[in-house]
């Protein structure tokens, strides 16, 4: 049994990383993702946190013992309507990504959205059953700010999340920003593996996706669109999570 919450990368349309765990892979997952959502709402919006640990509480008085819990999110805080806030305009006397608002966006908003997620579910399973349960979470890949979204950009997810921004900044070049989205990729990264080295968080298992989805010639048989795998992209990803959960 596993349990999870996240965004789109656990509550997509037709195939996601959940599906593939239970089909390919043999597991029963209980989840509360819902795609769209950012890190920052599973934390303070809405409930869901008590949602998500009232869902743990309950599997925990009927003897049931997650295998291991997922969490998958923040793409949704950085990508999207007010992703250009993140990017100094290319005429400026800085121009790309503006470290300050980055440092401020990841590693304080959405690290302590992270940290207060993982800290309630940890607090609930220590009070319930004395130990902890194994805690996965998740960096994305390399992606590729192509414009292109969710079926043409419509739909329950539209996008594009990435180009717009880029374009209002004044840049067009694809090398150039493909560069940039690398450069936040591998800052998020980062952010989440400090994370996982937090003291109290031995059990807070960071999973490197980097180097899963190719983003080079071909990268559209991986990429659905701008921040989505294909069927076969998310193949790839469940396979990782396979593995660090067999490694558990």
């Amino acid at each position: 049994m596993l349990v999870a919450e996240g965004d789109s990368w656990f509550d997509y349309p037709w195939q996601d990383v959940l599906r593939m765990l239970e089909d390919r892979h043999g597991y029963d997952v209980e989840s509360v993702a819902h795609k769209g959502d950012r890190i920052e709402d599973m934390a303070y919006s809405g409930g869901q946190l008590e949602e998500f640990t009232r869902l743990i509480e309950k599997l925990l008085r009927r003897s049931v013992i997650p295998r291991a819990v997922l969490i998958s999110g923040g793409g949704n805080d950085v990508a999207g309507d007010t992703f250009g806030m993140l990017v100094n305009h290319a005429r400026s006397a800085r121009p790309g990504l503006n470290d300050d608002i980055v440092r401020g966006v990841v590693d304080n908003r959405v690290r302590n959205a992270y940290v207060t997620v993982i800290s309630a579910v940890t607090e609930l399973v220590r009070d319930r059953t004395g130990q902890t349960i194994p805690i996965l979470i998740h960096g994305y890949d390399h992606a590729v700010p192509d414009g292109r979204g969710f079926i043409g950009g419509w739909g329950p997810l539209p996008g594009p999340w990435l180009e717009p921004g880029f374009r209002d900044k004044g840049f067009e070049e694809l090398d150039q920003t493909r560069r940039m989205v690398a450069d936040l990729i591998d800052r998020f990264n980062r952010m989440l593996d400090a994370v996982a080295g937090t003291p109290g968080f031995g059990h807070v298992h960071y999973i490197n996706l980097r180097g899963t989805l190719p983003n080079g010639a071909g990268y559209k048989t991986w990429w659905a669109n701008e921040l989505h795998p294909t069927e076969r992209g998310f193949a790839a990803v469940a396979e990782r999570f396979a593995t660090a959960i067999a490694q558990l």
